[in-house]
């Protein structure tokens, strides 16, 4: 059985959605394959997995759809 490298908690394999944001650019991919702890959530990938991300990330793919998302500022409501 895999432990969490972070809390030791129980790792099993899920499909997840991977969100990243780098200043004002966001990337989200589905159907992800990762590991997940079951006690803090935390999502591991292998190197594999990783380095596909990245060409995500530099733009080696075009996007499956495009979503339009509203942006809201805490700070401007207190």
């Amino acid at each position: 059985m895999k432990k969490c490298v972070f809390c030791g908690g129980h790792v099993e394999k899920a499909i997840v959605t991977f969100t990243y944001k780098d200043d004002d650019k966001y990337l989200i991919v589905e159907h992800v394959p990762a590991e997940v702890c079951a006690k803090c959530g935390e999502k591991m990938y292998s190197p594999d997995i990783t380095d596909e991300l990245l060409k995500f990330a530099k733009n080696k793919f075009k996007p499956v759809k495009t979503i339009k998302v509203p942006v809201f500022d805490f700070a401007v409501h207190q």
